[in-house]
């Protein structure tokens, strides 16, 4: 492990406050670091049997192991892939297409991430396979009593994420996966704002398919990896060789895979720390800070408890998001609206929840991370409400 933690990231030093740690998160110098001997020196294919390659194959098999120990695996049931889309990918398609009925159902939830929705669309379209997108109540959480319903002999498949990336509300995993294993069908997990922001053991909470992101934990773009328990049969996302157990074809990048290790290494150790305690209190203090100086206009969005302790998604009563963002230039986040040619429309995650359009449309997603301090959350509510107040 390389040294301690900079205490300003040179990526954020003399910017405005960065609130979208959700949206992706800047690399920790200590992954830089820990990557950069495979891009330069250690050069090596890791599967070939020269010298060049003992270094590269070692530090991948490290690398499998940390991320395995991050979420309670083995480090044999990991598979790296390019992003966390495509790990969506080879659980949902792969699960779906080895199933071997002529016509399976994969059951998801509608708050889930696009990679997964999108993917059951194309199934739909292109294999015939049926597709059940349960709602979700008022905290946008999915009912297990809902997905026992909706099981039917030929749901192959439950896709339901561990935490939504707008509202941070956690999922009864756990509970679902129970309810799914009960019928007979697999679970898969998007735990991509989960991983290394609360702690996750794929035993405990009985997944089957689990996708951990790079970049949502301090490591660069474009790594990511699948939990794929042992004995599960996919149908492979890219055929070829027989790397990622035949999962995943191509030469395995090492310096990224070295990156997503290091990263759930640091992840494990903050967690052991007490970070979500400390992000907690952060984002705690911001909602108080809005609440008492704007009365009476601050709404929480999503769950008050059983959310991730850095997420605060609010909307305040009579400005848009994005208007209050364009107002505030000291800090940088996400609204709850997208923007279309000029044209802004509410979040489908808040839409979902019941969020009436004009609450959805002021709707902010601020999200803390490993270098929000006091001092930022002071500014960030100092600026929010200036602008609030201005509109």
């Amino acid at each position: 492990m390389t040294g301690g933690r900079v205490s300003v990231h040179p990526g954020l030093a003399g910017g405005p406050v960065y609130l979208d740690y959700n949206a992706t998160t800047p690399v920790d110098p200590r992954v830089a670091e820990a990557m950069l001997p495979y891009l330069t020196d250690f050069f090596g294919n890791p599967s070939s049997s020269h010298p060049y390659s003992a270094e590269p194959r070692h530090a991948l098999a490290e690398a499998r192991a940390q991320v395995a120990s991050l979420i309670g695996a083995r480090a044999d049931e990991i598979v790296f892939t390019a992003s966390g889309s495509e790990a969506d990918l080879l659980a949902v398609r792969g699960a779906a297409l080895a199933s071997g009925r002529p016509r399976p159902q994969v059951i998801t939830q509608v708050t889930e991430h696009p990679a997964v929705l999108e993917t059951c669309r194309a199934l739909e379209r292109l294999h015939g396979v049926r597709v059940t997108v349960l709602p979700v109540d008022g905290d946008g959480l999915v009912d297990p009593g809902g997905l026992a319903a909706a099981l039917t002999e030929d749901t192959v498949l439950v896709s339901v994420m561990a935490a939504n990336n707008e509202t941070g509300a956690l999922q009864p995993i756990a509970e679902l996966s129970e309810v799914a294993h009960r019928n007979g069908a697999l679970f898969h997990c998007d735990a991509a704002q989960a991983a290394g922001k609360i702690p996750l053991d794929v035993g405990d909470l009985g997944v089957d398919l689990l996708t951990v992101v790079g970049h949502k934990m301090y490591a660069p773009k474009t790594t990511a990896a699948l939990y794929v328990r042992d004995g599960l049969a996919l149908e492979p996302v890219v055929y070829g060789g027989g790397q990622e157990r035949g999962l995943r074809a191509g030469t395995e990048n090492v310096a990224l895979a070295v990156a997503l290790g290091t990263a759930a290494e640091l992840a494990a150790q903050e967690l052991a720390g007490g970070a979500p305690v400390r992000l907690a209190a952060l984002r705690d203090d911001l909602h108080r800070r809005l609440a008492e100086t704007l009365p009476d206009r601050v709404r929480l969005n999503g769950p008050r408890q059983g959310r991730l302790p850095n997420t605060l998604n609010v909307s305040i009563d009579g400005a848009l998001g994005h208007e209050l963002l364009a107002a505030a230039p000291q800090i940088a986040a996400s609204t709850g609206s997208a923007c279309h040619s000029g044209t802004h429309s509410p979040s489908p995650v808040l839409t979902a929840m019941g969020l009436p359009p004009e609450r959805a449309l002021g709707a902010l997603r601020l999200s803390l991370g490993r270098w929000s301090t006091p001092a930022d959350i002071e500014t960030a509510a100092d600026a929010l409400i200036k602008a609030a107040a201005a509109l």
